[in-house]
């Protein structure tokens, strides 16, 4: 089943109030909340009144004068879409005057706008053109474009995004774009330079797209009722004819699109306004950087080897799968059952992820399963379960509307969730203050129209200390809501926390040197989050990825309890999930200690429901974690590996050590879209599919579930779930799956958070939001923890600060710290294969001015980074958004070898890895010097896999000669 694309543009946005009016409207009763403007009520009642300044999706503006009006008593002809309907209204959206004066303005427009319909890219998609035909204009009195005189109609295109073109010779000057990119994106990057006649929309001071401050989230392209600003696909490709609604598959934040196709060929990707998550924004990811999906490095055939040294062969899919099972079998007789694992992707829909560790459990016989969130967000699933009692976050990201104070630590919402980064910057202009944690200035500290009132710059590696500062202020401050912490949490956890938070060695003060963060600043800030009102942390990788990631989420859930700030709207603990379904593939039982809904396998209920399912009995001890892998794997005792749609080679620390234990494993199979870094260690390749080449399911930050529809055929013949039931048949475990649905309502009968999930549903709601069983509303839980903890009483447990093993010495001065950056995703095998390298083409170290003076580095200078694990190469550039002592890179691409650097130093309850803490030595070195060791054995190994898979894809009697 698909969705009904078909969207109604209300001119004005929807308001909100309890109490409502009644009118009317050509005759008809019309009864709309306080507040409604007139256009709204009309189009709600089925009358659409002319437009082309308005749109539901922003502020009415009333500057077209097409939708004017007449109103019984009222002099003139006011503008409906600023008009407020009042009780008793008489309007009349159509009369002869009306009529004529609507016909007028239309005349000016047309009379400088250039008459090339029928070739314009827009035909067919024009709200000019419709309008024109509403209002029944058919001939014009003026000259018409270049006979109207003075005119616009031969203003240069500026063609310099490489996504879309602004054509200003076609611009009506509605400002549609200059307010999509103030309120919606919150960039300001737009404006309207000029005064009357000379009025045009300009990027910054009149400069090319790409020279502006524009970020390319397409706000603005999908604002434009005209071809001014419209994408190069659909100028290319032309006007779809129809599309499918769908799931982004970049970051956590769930964005639903329109994917608008031709056949089976996407035409381009439009934000779905009805998606809960998004509400009609998105990003450049989302928006722009899906060709991908087609791009040539696609691997579309099985390929297996009997080494990583020999040339690839490619086979039918009978043949590799048959492969792999039979070597998966030989490995376990020679070394015993739990020889060999898998891990299961962020990047694949639930259902996918389900099958895998299922097929692990069922098939393997062992839980030796996990996945990324192992390297990213591990901790929050433990940290979170120890004091609140489940896993995720608290609220839904339209909760922060209602926020009066946000803290942020350690995210860099606008480079790595900028939908809700928009979203959060918007409530910040209303008058909401922001608090940063962070060892780094991210845009978020100062920024067009919003300023943080705290930036708590810590060092890295002390977010424990900021945290326990913070409590102890609000504890011995007297700022604890205590009828709250009374009613709902466990008073003897509350007593010692409250004891311990509150000793002297625990004071902003005390801690003010571990820190480096002032302790005025923090008590400040603790003063501020604790009685601005309502309050709300949103948290990320800064948090989860050190030593004591467990520790900092537990110490953010205990200061939101502490204060009374979870399980209303406008609070909670709100982590920013990094991959599209990372929260999924947790949900699924991709880790070696839980099924899925994290019920843990040793409890023989649970197991027990699980295997009358399955039909078969589970093991249950849990399996290896991802580092217990690769350390099995370098002691000879696992020796085989499923890693499907993951990339750890490049994405987990110490690079040196996981290509080694990659090396000593005798059958790894990868199952992805590109022959990625791990695929080069591969002995069997099965090609995968990207999100528009699949149905499932993906699990968004907010718990939403939300669909994946397939709009063309996979190119590799098959889904990935498809995949993998094959496997499982080849293995000698048949998965009698006919469709993505029947595992979703196996998922549902076996877990009770996912019990009143459907498809069926899914399609009525547009998404829903787990829990969401019998005891919910129907789309599920969108706050959690409301009138009590999902664990019953919340739970303080106590956050020692204990400091990083890696530690700053004279040979390793400075701290490295990761993170990500707009234009590209995680590793970087999407983005890299589309135009966004164009914004970021390389990693660049930032490093704080004092820093590069004592070391001689300039702009653009290369410079070696070396630390205890490694060493490597890149461009340094000067920045004071790092502070003295700290540098700063991003891992998007895999030459930069960043990961080669980080040491495999881990969170003590989960090893997740501590990537953002790394003491190195950076040093200028010479353009003949600009490779690390690493990097020239990156290139080698790289350049052989490049030869051994090109011999694969040619003509046998080309590699043969003949013969």
């Amino acid at each position: 089943m698909t969705m009904n694309t078909t969207e109604i543009d209300y001119g004005t946005p929807r308001r909100e109030s309890e109490r409502e009016v009644t009118l009317e409207i050509d005759g008809q009763p019309v009864t709309v909340p306080a507040g409604t403007s007139l256009m709204r009520a009309a189009a709600e009642a089925g009358v659409m009144v002319p437009k082309l300044c308005a749109t539901d999706s922003l502020e009415p503006f009333g500057s077209c004068r097409l939708c004017l009006v007449e109103i019984d008593g009222r002099k003139g002809f006011p503008a409906s879409c600023t008009t407020p309907v009042e009780a008793g209204m008489k309007v009349k959206t159509q009369s002869p005057k009306l009529q004529q004066l609507r016909k007028g303005v239309m005349e000016l427009y047309i009379s400088d706008h250039p008459l090339d319909c029928l070739t314009c890219s827009a035909n067919g998609n024009c709200e000019l053109q419709t309008q024109a035909g509403v209002v029944g204009l058919r001939e014009v009195r003026y000259g018409v474009g270049e006979k109207a005189g003075a005119h616009h109609c031969d203003l240069p295109k500026d063609e310099s995004n490489p996504y879309f073109t602004f054509d200003s010779s076609k611009c009506i000057v509605c400002n549609r774009c200059v307010r999509a990119c103030e309120e919606t994106q919150g960039t300001f990057a737009l404006t309207i330079s000029g005064r009357g006649f000379e009025s045009r929309v300009s990027p910054g001071q009149d400069q090319p797209f790409m020279e502006s401050d524009c970020v390319s989230c397409g706000a603005c392209v999908q604002a434009c009722p005209t071809a001014t600003l419209q994408e190069k696909t659909v100028i290319q490709i032309g006007q779809p004819e129809h599309s499918v609604i769908t799931t982004c598959a970049y970051c956590g934040v769930g964005c639903a699109f329109k994917a608008e196709m031709k056949g089976s060929q996407v035409v381009n990707m439009v934000p779905w306004k009805d998606g809960k998550a998004n509400e009609g924004h998105s990003c450049i990811k989302g928006r722009f950087a899906w060709g991908y999906a087609t791009h040539p490095d696609r691997i579309t055939k099985p390929m297996i080897r009997a080494s990583i040294q020999d040339p690839w062969q490619e086979v039918s899919w009978e043949v590799a799968l048959n492969h792999a099972a039979s070597e998966f079998r030989r490995i376990q007789a020679k070394h015993g059952r739990d020889s060999i694992g898998g891990i299961t992707s962020s990047r694949c829909t639930n259902e996918e992820t389900y099958l895998v560790q299922k097929l692990v459990r069922a098939a393997f016989g062992n839980n030796n399963v996990d996945t990324c969130a192992r390297v990213c967000h591990s901790p929050t699933g433990y940290g979170l379960g120890q004091t609140l009692g489940t896993s995720a976050g608290t609220q839904t990201f339209k909760s922060v509307e209602k926020a009066d104070v946000v803290m942020v630590i350690g995210a860099n919402p606008s480079e790595a969730h900028p939908v809700f980064g928009s979203r959060l910057k918007k409530r910040l202009r209303e008058g909401a203050k922001l608090i940063v944690v962070d060892p780094r200035r991210i845009d978020l500290v100062k920024s067009p129209h919003i300023q943080a009132a705290h930036h708590l710059q810590l060092k890295p590696g002390t977010n424990v200390a900021v945290i326990s500062a913070m409590a102890h202020v609000v504890v011995t401050e007297g700022l604890v809501n205590e009828a709250y912490v009374a009613e709902r949490c466990d008073p003897k956890s509350y007593a010692q926390w409250s004891e311990f938070v509150s000793r002297p060695e625990n004071s902003p003060e005390a801690l003010e040197a571990a820190s480096g963060v002032p302790a005025a600043e923090v008590r400040a800030a603790a003063r501020l989050y604790a009685t601005g009102g309502n309050a709300a942390i949103y948290y990320g990788l800064g948090v989860t990825e050190h030593s004591q990631g467990s520790t900092m989420v537990m110490g953010i859930a205990n200061l939101a309890m502490a204060t009374g700030n979870v399980g209303r709207e406008g609070v909670g603990v709100n982590p920013l999930r990094g991959q599209n379904n990372v929260q999924g593939s947790c949900d699924m039982g991709s880790f070696p200690h839980e099924l899925p809904g994290y019920r843990h396998i040793s409890d023989s209920t649970v197991r027990g429901q699980f295997e009358a399912a399955w039909g078969v009995t589970l093991n249950p001890e849990p399996g290896l974690r991802i580092p217990n892998m690769l350390d099995a794997a370098l002691s000879g005792s696992f020796k085989g590996l499923y890693c499907e749609g993951e990339d750890i080679v490049q994405s987990d620390p110490n690079t040196q050590h996981v290509a080694a234990a990659m090396m000593a494993m005798e059958c790894v199979v990868v199952q992805d879209i590109f022959l990625n870094e791990t695929a080069k260690y591969a002995h069997v390749f099965l090609p995968g599919s990207s999100f528009l080449e699949k149905d499932g399911t993906f699990t968004n930050a907010e718990r939403r579930i939300s669909r994946v529809r397939k709009v063309m055929p996979p190119l590799g013949g098959y889904a990935d779930w498809e995949v993998t039931v094959k496997l499982a048949e080849a293995l000698g475990y048949p998965m009698h799956y006919r469709n993505p649905e029947e595992i979703m309502q196996e998922i549902a009968a076996l877990t009770p958070t996912f019990a009143g999930v459907s498809y069926e549903k899914i399609e009525r709601l547009g998404s829903v939001q787990w829990p969401c069983n019998d005891s919910t509303d129907e789309a599920g839980t969108a706050i959690m923890h409301v009138g009590k903890f999902v664990r019953g009483q919340g739970r303080f447990i106590i956050t020692q600060y204990v400091p990083t093993d890696e530690k700053v010495t004279r040979k390793f001065p400075l701290l490295l710290t990761t993170g990500r950056i707009l234009s590209q995703y995680n590793v970087g095998a999407q983005t890299r294969r589309t135009e966004n390298s164009q914004w970021h083409s390389e990693d660049v170290l930032e490093i704080h001015p004092h820093d590069a003076e004592e070391r001689g580095i300039a702009e653009g200078d290369w410079v070696g980074i070396h630390s205890r694990a490694g060493e490597t190469v890149l461009r340094a550039t000067l920045t004071e958004r790092v502070q003295p002592g700290v540098v700063y890179t991003t891992f998007h691409f895999p030459e930069s070898g960043a990961n080669v650097i980080t040491t495999d130093n881990s969170d003590w309850a989960t090893n997740c890895p501590e990537y953002k803490v790394t003491a190195v030595q950076v040093m200028k070195v010479m353009q003949a010097q600009a490779l690390s060791p690493w990097q020239k054995e990156f290139n080698r190994f790289d350049a052989l896999q490049q030869e051994l898979l090109h011999a694969a894809q040619q003509p046998a009697e080309a590699v043969h000669g003949g013969k």
